[in-house]
């Protein structure tokens, strides 16, 4: 089933290298970033701080080894906060983590 992601406002940063996601790919746990730092977790946009981030992922990590993450963070989003959501991915043990970009328009 297809699942909308909430309306959070992000204007992702372009790439080249951007690609389509395949229909019958695991859906990853999405960790949202805004412009201020705030983060989000999952289809509900649950708010989080970096701590109860951390603790959710190796909860959910425990239960689905194979499980992925992607990080939809602002291009204004400051960077070490980005950091903090790959670190606590790593803490987690989450062996795929990749980052939503957008086409750059040709």
């Amino acid at each position: 089933t297809f699942k909308q992601q909430p309306a959070l406002r992000l204007a992702l940063p372009e790439s080249t290298q951007a690609m389509k996601t395949g229909a019958n790919e695991m859906t990853p746990l999405v960790v949202s970033v805004d412009a201020q730092g705030n983060l989000r977790l999952g289809a509900d946009a649950t708010p989080v701080t970096v701590d109860r981030l951390r603790s959710e992922l190796v909860s959910r990590a425990g239960k689905n080894p194979e499980m992925k993450m992607a990080i939809s963070a602002d291009k204004a989003a400051p960077f070490g906060q980005i950091v903090k959501v790959m670190d606590a991915a790593k803490d987690a043990k989450v062996k795929f983590v990749s980052a939503y970009t957008k086409e750059v328009a040709k």
